[in-house]
């Protein structure tokens, strides 16, 4: 009984700290969302500690003939959704060369795409403007990362790239540009591109947490109060003789 109220216990405490821990970092990240935009075109050089989960815009034209398609990525959501919803899909990463920044490009995540069942190299339409476009987002460090092995199970079929992961710093070996430390993950921007923005915010499965810990700490009460009744009915045996 001590083993399985302490391991319940503690299990359900730790995810209550996890839960404890997201809240946190979604109310640092509001705070910063609460600051002035920031303009991507002013200067040549940015840092990601300057920009890190700020609100940017950004003014170029995107290249989409250096899209990456990041794979196994579920639907969007937001709410109390669960991400994904049995969907998977892609991230569709597309540079953009800045306005007025010569040579210079950022990594913009447009968006999420669904994936073909049939083929994983049939890749979904999705409309890229050529002119001059202006974009709002977020500045994040990176996409969100997936488990992978070897190589990242990238494929290439013409000028069709899938990968699991973006690593910013390869792709500056592999292009001969300058590119922002960071990636923009647009909001917003046109409805008809067959691309999906309904992001998750940073304090998505917090009801997780709490119902994983309602089961742990119920699992704690159950063994103490299975010890109690089981210890009374032994003792009023015992009483009885």
């Amino acid at each position: 009984m001590v083993i399985v109220v302490a391991i319940g216990t503690g299990a359900g405490l730790w995810q209550m700290s996890r839960a404890a821990g997201k809240i946190a970092t979604a109310e640092r990240i509001e705070s910063k969302i609460a600051l002035p935009e920031l303009d991507i075109n002013s200067k040549s050089e940015w840092t990601l500690q300057e920009v890190e989960q700020r609100k940017v815009m950004a003014r170029g034209r995107f290249m989409p003939e250096a899209a990456i398609w990041l794979d196994n990525r579920p639907l969007p959501t937001t709410g109390g959704a669960t991400p994904g919803a049995g969907q998977s899909g892609f991230y569709v990463l597309m540079p953009m060369r800045l306005e007025g920044l010569q040579n210079t490009v950022l990594w913009v995540q447009r968006g999420w795409a669904p994936r073909n069942r049939e083929s994983r190299l049939a890749l979904p339409p999705v409309i890229t403007p050529s002119e001059l476009v202006t974009i709002d987002g977020l500045a994040v460090a990176q996409p969100d990362r997936v488990f992978e092995l070897g190589d990242g199970g990238e494929s290439t079929q013409g000028n069709v790239r899938i990968q699991q992961n973006l690593r910013l710093t390869k792709e500056a070996e592999r292009h001969p540009w300058q590119q922002m430390p960071f990636v923009l993950k647009q909001i917003g921007g046109p409805s008809n591109d067959g691309l999906n923005r309904n992001w998750s915010t940073s304090a998505s499965g917090v009801e997780r947490h709490y119902a994983y810990a309602f089961q742990w700490f119920a699992l704690a009460l159950s063994a103490f109060l299975f010890w109690l009744i089981h210890g009374l009915l032994r003792m009023r045996q015992i009483t009885k003789r």
